[in-house]
């Protein structure tokens, strides 16, 4: 492996400072990405900078919504009791993001980063309407996470600016979201693709029969024919594909079309559909194109029922199981 100068930064302004007089060099968090591409030489560095020591960049805030830091690790973002409750997507992503080892190195930024069409953390980010902070020599930035991704390993970062944190709107009780990682082993794998979604609704008759509808073994479609006599009506949501296109996206059409509209099999099978034209998969060593649009007609409306079920059942994790 070829050698480099590794360099530890106390502050953002220093980090941000040596980036812009150093030649060749990348900042690096976590690691987990990085240094494996340097050990197989497809990446050829002169200079590393740390951006461990920074504790600016380590935070999670629950006031007014959530602000998690960019190097916050995907342990603390997984033993966080308010995440799992109320940004239930971003927990789903964090729990089986690698093993124990290196979710408790990797970092949610280098994770975004990266800006590979499998990151397990950029769906939920996407359908949870992050935005991301930036800070370089120019001062501190917003962009929307959707503006964010450019392609494939393309970011909207300048030189020498450093992704600070993200930043989420508070949500209220009435909406649940949900991620599904769509793997060939269950551990320790890059997904052959990721549904992220948020649903907020409105019961139009009772809370209690949807309650016990989601209680039930009972089949999928007779849940949501419960559900449609109960007018679920769906205020707002949003779809996120990853592993579908050059870069993790939003399925904007297929949230349109759930807008306004009282929940039901038909809807569900509708919003698949549609979402499956949205993705533009390739074939690859991981699965074809063709498997990739029928499991996002399927994971869409599972991680759709699995946010529905965390407005309706917010306390009710384990039983029953059920594939959504």
């Amino acid at each position: 492996m070829r050698s480099y100068e590794y360099y530890k930064p106390q502050t953002m302004q220093e980090a941000v400072g040596l980036m812009d007089r150093l030649e060749d060099a990348k900042f690096i968090a976590g690691g987990t990405d990085v240094m494996v591409l340097l050990r197989q030489k497809k990446l050829a560095l002169k200079n590393l900078i740390s951006l461990r020591n920074i504790g600016d960049l380590v935070y999670i805030d629950k006031k007014d919504g959530l602000k998690i830091g960019s190097a916050t690790t995907h342990t603390e973002i997984v033993k966080d009791e308010f995440i799992k409750r109320f940004y239930s997507a971003l927990n789903d992503a964090t729990t089986h993001l690698g093993s124990r080892q290196i979710r408790n190195v990797a970092t949610v930024g280098g994770n975004i980063c990266n800006a590979a069409p499998s990151a397990d953390t950029a769906c939920p980010l996407l359908v949870l309407d992050a935005k991301v902070i930036i800070v370089g020599q120019k001062g501190e930035r917003e962009v929307d996470i959707d503006d964010f991704f450019l392609g494939p390993n393309k970011i909207a970062l300048e030189r020498g600016e450093i992704v600070k944190g993200f930043h989420m709107p508070q949500f209220g009780d009435n909406t649940g979201s949900a991620y599904i990682k769509h793997t060939r082993r269950q551990a320790m794998d890059l997904p052959m693709i990721g549904i992220g979604a948020r649903i907020t609704i409105k019961i139009g008759k009772s809370e209690v029969r949807c309650r016990d509808a989601l209680c039930t073994i009972d089949t999928i479609s007779n849940v949501l024919a419960r559900l449609q006599d109960e007018e679920l009506e769906i205020e707002d949501a949003r779809i996120a594909m990853g592993v579908v296109a050059p870069r993790p996206i939003r399925a904007k059409q297929a949230e349109a079309a759930l807008k306004g509209k009282v929940v039901s099999e038909k809807l569900f099978r509708e919003i698949g559909e549609i979402a499956a034209t949205e993705a533009q998969p390739r074939d690859s060593i991981r699965g074809e194109a063709w498997y990739r649009k029928e499991m996002v007609k399927v994971l869409v409306r599972r991680a759709l029922m699995r946010s529905i079920d965390r407005v309706i059942r917010p306390d009710d994790t384990i039983y029953p199981e059920r594939l959504w």
